[in-house]
């Protein structure tokens, strides 16, 4: 009886290993397809979108002072840092002026193209470059700037498990219209139930967002500050850690 026990135990065991097994070969052959499925979208996409792109640099130029692109460092997987490219939608120098990083609406900062860039989302366009780099994919969490690194404990830290994406669940859930800890959430969750199938529906619904205008903009004097998170504790290790450095 016991032996047959044993065996029914370890039969249970060898069966919940197999299913973890072709559980991560189906992901990973899954993330190989996605980033062929990203190579191609975004290469394709940059030729068809040249001569979009081309009248919208020209917009951008005769409109206002300044650059045509905005780069700005963002984090990547697993915290690689790389430059992520937008056409630049505020005047130059924004990002040290008023709110900073958080844009309001009626931003007193954004440009007349800025504007109809944000709405539409259009802005975005030339990060098909980052996904043609490979830094970023079509889907994914949206990239974070490396000041926000230091607020993230574990469970927001998972967001840097996968390559962030130009569009993702955050997005068609409330895009720009909510906070940081809710965007986290929906980052983790795509990426606890990420498959391809999900990647077409986020991009299908991503088309509806932005032709509606759906949460260009957060509502500040309504919801307080979109950045809501605060810096996390210190376990006891890293006290002591932190402790030893300061002796030597």
């Amino acid at each position: 009886m016991t032996f047959l026990l044993e065996n029914i135990t370890r039969d249970g065991i060898l069966a919940e290993k197999n299913k973890i097994i072709f559980k991560l070969s189906v992901r990973k052959l899954q993330l190989a397809i996605k980033y062929l499925i990203d190579f191609t979208a975004a290469a394709v996409g940059l030729i068809l979108c040249s001569p979009i792109m081309l009248v919208l640099a020209l917009a951008i130029k005769l409109a206002s002072k300044g650059p045509i692109f905005f780069c700005q460092e963002r984090l990547g997987k697993d915290a690689r840092i790389f430059r992520l490219y937008k056409f630049r939608t505020m005047i130059p120098g924004a990002v040290n002026l008023g709110a900073g990083l958080a844009t309001k609406e009626n931003d007193s900062r954004i440009t007349a193209v800025g504007s109809f860039l944000r709405k539409s989302s259009l802005d975005e366009l030339p990060q098909l470059l980052n996904v043609l780099k490979g830094d970023i994919s079509l889907v994914g969490p949206r990239p974070t700037v490396p000041e926000q690194l230091e607020y993230y404990g574990p469970f927001e830290r998972r967001r840097l498990e996968m390559r962030p994406g130009i569009t993702g669940l955050a997005t068609i859930r409330g895009r720009a219209s909510i906070p940081w800890s809710k965007r986290i959430q929906y980052d983790v969750q795509y990426i606890d139930n990420f498959n391809l199938w999900l990647d077409l529906k986020i991009l299908l619904k991503t088309i509806i967002v932005v032709l509606r205008g759906e949460g260009t903009y957060y509502d500040y004097e309504k919801y307080g500050p979109a950045f809501d998170l605060s810096k996390p504790s210190k376990s006891s290790a890293e006290i002591k850690e932190s402790q030893a450095n300061a002796k030597n």
